[in-house]
């Protein structure tokens, strides 16, 4: 008899191969990195963006840029299956995002954000959401020329978690919504 425990096997798991996840249907929903610090940070965020199918990183300002060796010892060669460019400036590229008719949500903590498990998808996609600097957070240009903003409740001392711990969350949800059907009919 087989324990319903027992971890499941690469095999059992059904993952895609690297061809396949090339050509997948992608969750329309793009990360926007600004000034991470951490190329740990980014490797973390890359591997989120394979494991929910994203389909484009942007990587802007000081964050790092594959091939750099910490982000693909944390990335585990998510660099090789994720879109991915670089932009030198944010703002300009969250500008033409906006000009374009895109939507561009920051997750960020301020006074008209929305609580991430109120928050509910709608056109049009994909969907742009900017993370930012792990001390500074998503500067208030960015926020300025964004959509809106997201905040993820919190209830401890810390004012705010770790980037790639709140983008993944953030991405959960997200991409729970994007999959769920129209976006604004997603369930709660």
């Amino acid at each position: 008899m087989m324990d319903s425990r027992r971890k499941r096997s690469m095999e059992e798991l059904g993952r895609l191969s690297p061809r396949e996840f090339a050509d997948a249907k992608k969750t329309p929903l793009c990360l926007i990195l600004d000034d991470i610090r951490s190329a740990n940070n980014v490797g973390s965020l890359f591997r989120t963006a394979d494991g929910f199918a994203l389909q484009h990183l942007h990587l802007c300002g000081i964050t790092a840029t594959p091939p750099h060796r910490d982000i693909l010892k944390t990335a585990l060669g998510a660099t090789a299956s994720v879109s991915w460019s670089y932009h030198a400036d944010c703002v300009q590229l969250v500008k033409e995002l906006m000009g374009a008719g895109a939507q561009v949500q920051c997750l960020e903590q301020t006074h008209a954000s929305t609580s991430l498990h109120a928050f509910r998808v709608t056109d049009p996609l994909p969907l742009y959401l900017v993370v930012g600097n792990e001390v500074k957070g998503v500067s208030q240009n960015i926020i300025d020329a964004a959509t809106g903003t997201i905040e993820i409740q919190q209830y401890g001392t810390k004012h705010s978690l770790n980037v790639a711990v709140s983008a993944g969350m953030a991405v959960w949800e997200l991409s729970r919504q994007l999959r769920s059907g129209s976006p604004e009919k997603t369930p709660l």
